[in-house]
């Protein structure tokens, strides 16, 4: 099957999407349920709502409990999951094609039929807690919620998913129920499945259940408004053996037309082996053990990540390094060479992403919620391959300036002296 016609969507009368990759040579089906809401559609005071919502919908139904949940999936040789973001939270499951009825019927009951008992709440609080707790005792972790903070103050963006303890305290069934009523919409979700089954057929076991999912127009969150003047610096002093580093750059959102060039830069910089940053920190001077740079996309923001891990002495000369290597992009051109293999890793990475029913689903959902279309992988890389080494420069040159950039640490150093001079330029 080609793959344009591999991808296929209806829209049903109730408002919710169903998006389908037909991949007849597979075994399997990957089911998702997805909804356009995250932590950046919380209020202050339900910061960590989403999450919560999505632990909570593990905890019993009116027809199954806890445990009834996970062997309804389990019993059948699959598996169950879910994640919150900042923009989407899902629930999936995965198993042999002939199940999908059942991984169905487990999905919306959850999503449908929730209990959300006071005990459970009370119970999964107290989990969530830990959860918590165990983030803010990794400074890889810390040093990235500070990272958020800086990009996005005053923001939902800037603050934790998990939400904090006092938020988590403030949060009871009501104030749950409220959010998962008001967000959860059908025009806000849609169901995603990929592998052995046809869209027809998916559609048609779906429409059994639509009139029991809330409908409402799509919710609305409060839009990023970039104010940064220079670069920031925050130092969070704690006694580890390494300090961990997070530069943050401001970038653009995934509608912005940079974002192709933005991700072979990215590649260039910091993606992976042969990266520059790892051949110059690690490979080159034995700096750092990890050196990575990371793309985050969302509807109105970006930001570019440089990750590392490494000895309290060695960090003015290790940024100076990264921030070298920036500059070296701005004011220079790619090779052909060096270009040649950043697309064909990009390619190459999306092609073998794509294999599986599970990344086929998460495509689906990512792309239409956040795109209300599916774009093929075929349109993503004939764009990635339309990319120019004048394309890459340009937008370093767009982002690789000093009020873009925010530096957080973590670390047993007590002073962050002479670091933001050296973001300064």
């Amino acid at each position: 099957m080609h793959e344009p016609t591999m991808y296929q969507l209806t829209r049903l009368s109730c408002g919710l999407t169903v998006a389908t990759a037909c991949m007849p040579h597979m075994a399997s089906v990957s089911l998702g349920l997805w909804v356009g809401v995250g932590g950046r559609y919380e209020p202050p005071e339900l910061n960590g709502a989403s999450h919560f919502i999505e632990h909570m919908l593990f905890k019993g139904t009116r027809r199954r409990s806890a445990l009834e949940i996970s062997q309804a999936i389990e019993g059948i040789g699959g598996y169950l999951n879910a994640f919150t973001g900042e923009e989407f939270t899902c629930f999936y499951s995965k198993a042999r094609h002939d199940r999908f009825d059942e991984l169905l019927d487990v999905l919306t009951d959850m999503f449908l039929n929730s209990r959300f008992a006071p005990a459970d709440i009370d119970k999964e609080r107290g989990v969530i807690k830990e959860e918590l707790a165990m983030y803010l005792d990794q400074p890889q972790h810390r040093v990235q919620e500070i990272l958020n903070e800086m990009l996005w103050p005053n923001h939902p963006l800037g603050r934790p998913l998990t939400g904090t303890e006092k938020t988590l305290e403030a949060m009871g069934r009501k104030e749950l129920l409220v959010f998962l009523r008001t967000h959860y919409v059908t025009a806000d979700i849609v169901i995603a499945a990929a592998g052995n089954l046809s869209h027809r057929q998916i559609v048609q076991a779906i429409s059994r259940y639509i009139a029991r999912f809330p409908q409402g127009r799509r919710p609305h969150c409060a839009p990023v408004v970039a104010a940064q003047r220079q670069p920031a610096l925050r130092l969070f002093t704690k006694q580890t053996e390494q300090t961990q580093l997070a530069l943050g750059i401001s970038t653009c959102s995934r509608h912005d037309e940079r974002r192709f060039a933005l991700r072979l830069l990215n590649t260039v910089l910091g993606e992976n082996m042969s990266s520059r940053l790892f051949q110059v920190v690690r490979e080159n001077r034995g700096l750092a053990y990890s050196i990575y740079s990371v793309l985050s996309f969302f509807g109105d923001a970006g930001v570019l990540n440089i990750s590392a891990g490494l000895d309290a002495v060695n960090v003015s000369q290790v940024l100076k390094l990264v921030v070298r290597e920036l500059y070296r992009l701005r004011d220079g051109l790619l090779t052909a060479a060096e270009l040649r293999r950043a697309r064909d890793y990009v390619i190459g990475q999306l092609d073998l992403s794509l294999e599986g029913t599970e990344n086929q689903m998460m495509w689906l959902g990512e792309q239409y919620l956040g795109y209300s279309k599916i774009s093929p992988a075929t349109e993503i890389k004939r764009r990635l391959s339309a990319v120019k080494a004048s394309d890459i420069r340009a937008v370093a040159r767009d982002f690789f300036r000093p009020e873009r950039m925010n530096l957080a640490l973590v670390s047993p150093l007590n002073s962050a002296h002479g670091l933001k001079r050296i973001l300064e330029g």
